[in-house]
């Protein structure tokens, strides 16, 4: 790196809420301490909500802790990692904890992958346990991979009892090695001195996230850094109240953002977490009306659908503390229409799972429409030239680069990926994010794509992103996933692959579509294919899945 960086000064900061430090002590001490100390803090407080059951802050704890000494028993320890291949429940929570509370290393894995990719992470993570939903081991026993042991659960065992007898209940598999959940916390095992832990050094969780066309690679989690993060974005929210908060956990817990955002935080801030299994909105906004939901999570597609839901009206979304949303960037039509239709407005944020879930988010009372925020205390971001590594003066687009104490200390077992990944410069450690940003003036970051979504085309740079938002800003397009296609001619061409609503099936043509793109982008960036498609490639937290799209073009 090289040039002078403008970034050091922080502009950011005076745009912080009133009250929010630029700088915030984090404790060190172990994950599993925050549950401890809402515990002690709001014990008889309702910390989990699940379809009219309720769990108390003491009752999480004395749970997670008797899971813990049960995983002792099984001959889990320090330093092993133990798979969390479960759905949003009481038992993901208190299993979470539980193995924390052990010294083992969470690796959360996603409900819908499929036999092949659950293998891999099982795999690539040296995982030799697994807690694993019942409806889930077929797939697990599909993988192929041997564990040392597998403990099996239900939802139904959570839910209150009239709905538990109603709810599916396969039968729970037995054998060598297979233990029943409930049968482990009530089994009485004798707990385990905790373990001697440096929290900036030993791994908490190892979360999997994707690459380009390579298979997904594990983010190494310390305690320091999820719990950076979570006091962090507790800093920054300081009109949320200790023992006051109710947050709906309608996003996965797997994944980093639901993890900690709601999760961490949540208990952090001794708040109840309403749970849902599933995005059944018709469920999901009765509940949250009932049980005063202050604090919402969510990410651009769900906002997308909630919109324009005919249940929506049910939620007071204008006595919320808090609507955020993250994952993926915001359009600006979705955001305007929610707050015309709401009266709240959406902070949006941004996070990678490297930065264990958040790294910037908009101030509550200075929301900047069409950017992700500001830095939150204790992270710095820069911005350089992705070819030099110089810093770039305040305005211009280039890489985006993060440092704190919430930034990942690497990739699993991937040496050649961390020496690309990181850079020293200034006495700080560098992660390097891929993603092309550029700061304004008063210190907010605006997103234009992944570096790996900036095409060039004839020496032109299109954003694949760009070509997106004109799309599902016609009325007639429910989604759209656009890509570039290698040319020796040109360089790169996009394509795009289209949802139409159903209104406009067999209305709405190909050609209609060009002529409309060929009105409000440049000739260069319009593209040269526009395919029609049912649906379209999703990743997990409902973002088109450009990789799944060139790997099916590539035939792949």
């Amino acid at each position: 790196m090289s040039g002078d960086n403008p970034y050091y000064t922080r502009p950011w900061m005076r745009h912080y809420p009133e009250g929010v430090p630029p700088r915030v002590e984090t404790p060190a001490v172990p994950v599993s301490a925050l549950l401890d100390q809402a515990a002690e803090a709001f014990p008889r407080r309702t910390a989990l909500h699940y379809y009219g059951a309720n769990l108390s802050y003491r009752e999480l704890r004395d749970q997670s802790a008797a899971f813990a000494a049960a995983l002792g028993g099984l001959g889990v320890r320090k330093g092993e990692r133990v798979a969390l291949y479960l759905v949003n429940s009481p038992q993901f929570v208190i299993a979470y904890f539980g193995i924390l509370a052990t010294g083992a290393v969470v690796v959360p894995v996603s409900p819908v992958y499929s036999s092949s990719e659950l293998a891999f992470q099982l795999k690539d993570s040296g995982a030799e346990y697994i807690v694993c939903q019942d409806l889930l081991y077929a797939n697990l026993e599909r993988a192929g991979v041997k564990m040392r042991a597998t403990v099996v659960t239900g939802a139904h065992e959570y839910l209150p009892t009239l709905k538990g007898v109603f709810a599916k209940k396969p039968a729970l598999p037995e054998g060598p090695g297979i233990h029943q959940f409930q049968k482990l916390l009530r089994g009485g095992a004798a707990p385990s001195p905790p373990p001697a832990l440096d929290p900036r050094a030993d791994l908490a969780v190892l979360p999997y996230t994707g690459g380009t066309s390579a298979q997904p690679k594990g983010v190494q989690l310390t305690h320091a850094n999820l719990v950076a993060c979570a006091a962090q974005l507790r800093a920054f929210f300081p009109e949320l109240s200790a023992g006051g908060e109710v947050v709906a956990a309608a996003l996965p817990l797997y994944h980093i953002y639901g993890q900690v955002a709601i999760l961490l935080s949540g208990v952090t801030l001794g708040a109840t977490l309403v749970l849902f299994t599933s995005l059944d909105l018709r469920q999901i906004l009765p509940t949250m009306e009932r049980q005063g939901v202050s604090v919402f999570y969510g990410v651009p597609a769900l906002y997308e659908v909630l919109k324009n839901h005919p249940k929506m009206t049910w939620v007071n979304w204008r006595r919320m503390k808090l609507v955020v949303s993250g994952a993926d960037a915001l359009p600006e039509a979705t955001a305007s229409t929610w707050e015309e239709r709401t009266g709240k407005a959406i902070l949006e944020g941004f996070g990678m799972t490297e930065t264990a879930g958040v790294s910037h988010v908009n101030p509550t009372r200075r929301i900047k429409r069409g950017s992700f925020g500001v830095p939150l205390p204790n992270v710095e971001a820069a911005v350089i030239d992705r070819d030099t590594g110089a810093f770039l003066p305040v305005g211009e687009v280039g890489e985006l680069i993060l440092a704190g104490p919430n930034i990942t200390a690497g990739y699993w077992r991937r040496d050649e990926e961390n020496r690309r990944a990181f850079l020293d410069e200034g006495g700080k450690r560098w992660l390097k994010t891929g993603d092309l940003v550029r700061m304004d003036e008063d210190g907010y970051f605006h997103y234009y794509a992944r570096m790996k979504d900036l095409i060039k085309y004839r020496g032109f740079s299109v954003f694949l992103r760009e070509i997106e938002e004109v799309l599902t800003a016609h009325p007639m397009v429910k989604a759209a996933g656009v890509i570039g296609v290698k040319d020796p001619k040109v360089g790169e061409y996009p394509i795009a692959y289209v949802v139409l609503r159903p209104e406009a099936r067999g209305r709405v043509t190909e050609s209609d579509i060009r002529d409309y793109l060929k009105e409000n982008l440049a000739p260069y960036k319009v593209p040269r294919l526009v395919e029609f498609r049912s649906e379209l490639p999703k990743t997990d937290v409902g973002k088109v899945s450009r990789r799944d799209l060139r790997q099916e073009l590539e035939g792949l």
